[in-house]
């Protein structure tokens, strides 16, 4: 009976995941309160090492079990608090709301995206110019609204072009194809190597977009939210902080646009598939059928978005409310106005945002353990103690290395109220503030593109429905991040030595 129900225990716990994974992860539960017994600092270091680990197989297991196991084992030794948690949780509450609320609004969206966005993947023939556009617009659109918004759209049109070829495509045939052994082998591997050359095109076209949230956040002050904060401590209003950060921006962005166009040409780091040409007469197909199918009541529902998209647009720009109450607002207006009344209806838009919610959530329980036990402050000391021309460049590298495994978000607050303190206390002058803030800014948002860790936009596409269906997984966001990391970590280095 016990050797049933242990069978039984092992074959539901973390569902079909690999046994081996199952095994590490029951080994890091009983090894964690022996390492903080011995070093709460280097257990805490453990433990981003093993939520990292968690992030890495989020294609064989949602991180939210196996992570979320740690934060509650991380509470109950002591690591951190209940208290710290909320804390955390509160002060990123605007986050939650927006993945709430604005993820929702996005999908009320989709028709509208996916038509747009297929007039342009049909009428642009060139990868290269479709990438530069795509990591341009990102650029731009997350410079004044958000980035997990812009994000959001990237992902909606993707599942979008999937969903299309899945259904017209492959549909009835490829299951036939898969199934029925009269069908020829070469046909059957035809299909195969088309969708893969498919699945790889829509990759390499979203994580151009994705580096290009990261590009156009960094520029202004309403673009990545430590912006705002360090704007707040230094006294920055949007164009002095868009000045000030200028001189390592734009030649950034420069640099990382031209690497788009470079990427697709040389085809390095799975870069440079094509759309193949069966897809794009899907796709061309699909558009004719629509245009042929669309009745009043279809255009008035394109109009009534095209029309909410906008106000979407100026309320983010103008920043009349909380990211997440625009959202809420845009799904009350499309809901409304194009009649979808009925609630199962509605929670469909939820079903996307929701687990990355919760997962969120448990990250900042991995955040507040880095704050309760202090894990970043002998850097922080070790940069301040170096000498003054050093110390903007250290503080770019410092916060950039730290971004990569942890919340830029979180990174920057730390190292703001570091340095604001010790301008209060005249450890350094408000010269060197400006300066370092600016170190800051640049160091958390530039580098941390590397791993899904650094930014939210990152984290929410490797745990997006989208992700399984073009196979983008941890060790594939890392590779094909890599050349960013290393243009924009070094220009921006760069810039940061010839400026100060």
């Amino acid at each position: 009976m016990i050797t049933s129900l242990s069978r039984a225990f092992g074959e539901n716990f973390l569902g079909q995941s690999a046994t081996w994974y199952k095994q590490l992860i029951i080994a890091f539960l009983v090894i964690n309160p022996i390492v903080f017994a011995i070093s709460p600092f280097v257990a805490g270091w453990l433990l981003i090492l093993e939520f990292i680990l968690t992030l890495a197989m989020a294609l064989k297991c949602y991180p939210l079990q196996p992570g979320g196991l740690l934060a509650i084992e991380a509470v109950v030794i002591g690591m951190t608090s209940p208290q710290a948690v909320y804390q955390e949780t509160i002060a990123n509450f605007e986050v939650i709301l927006l993945l709430m609320f604005m993820v929702a609004g996005i999908y009320f969206m989709r028709d509208l995206l996916l038509y747009t966005f297929t007039k342009i993947l049909l009428s642009i023939k060139s990868k290269a110019i479709l990438s530069l556009l795509f990591s341009f617009t990102a650029a731009f659109l997350s410079a004044f609204l958000d980035a997990l918004t812009v994000t959001a759209v990237l992902i909606s049109v993707a599942v979008g072009f999937f969903s299309v070829y899945h259904r017209v495509a492959s549909g009835k045939q490829f299951h036939q194809a898969e199934h029925d052994h009269s069908v020829d082998h070469e046909v059957k591997q035809d299909r195969r190597q088309e969708l893969e050359q498919f699945r790889s095109f829509l990759r390499s076209l979203i994580m151009h977009g994705a580096v290009g949230t990261a590009l156009g956040g960094v520029c202004t002050l309403v673009g990545e939210p430590q912006n705002l904060l360090i704007a707040e401590r230094a006294g920055w209003n949007f164009m002095e902080f868009f000045w000030r950060m200028a001189p390592i921006t734009m030649p950034v962005l420069a640099a990382g646009l031209i690497t788009s166009v470079l990427l697709e040409k040389v085809k390095w780091f799975s870069y440079g598939a094509t759309l193949p040409e069966s897809v794009a007469q899907t796709l061309a197909d699909f558009n004719s059928e629509q245009e042929a199918e669309r009745d009043h009541r279809m255009t008035v529902t394109l109009i009534v978005q095209a029309i909410v998209g906008i106000i979407l647009v100026l309320s983010l720009a103008f920043h009349v409310a909380s990211v997440g109450l625009v959202g809420l607002m845009i799904i009350v207006l499309l809901t409304a106005l194009n009649g979808v009344t009925e609630e199962h209806r509605i929670g469909h838009a939820f079903e996307e945002a929701l687990p990355f919610t919760a997962l969120l959530v448990v990250f900042f329980a991995i955040v507040a353990v880095i704050h309760d036990q202090h894990l970043f402050f002998p850097i922080i000391n070790l940069v301040l103690s170096l000498d003054r021309a050093l110390q903007p460049l250290m503080f770019f590298i410092a916060n950039g290395v730290l971004s990569m495994i942890s919340d830029n978000v979180f990174v920057a607050t730390v190292y703001i109220n570091e340095i604001a303190d010790a301008l209060e206390n005249g450890v350094i002058d408000r010269e060197q503030f400006d300066m370092l803030a600016v170190a800051i800014n640049t160091g958390t948002n530039l580098p941390s593109v590397a791993t899904p860790n650094g930014q939210a936009a990152f984290l929410f596409l490797l745990t997006s429905a989208l992700a399984p269906l073009i196979r983008l997984s941890y060790v594939k966001m890392l590779w094909m991040a890599l050349p960013y990391t290393l243009v924009l970590s070094t220009v921006g280095m760069a810039m940061i030595w010839v400026v100060y």
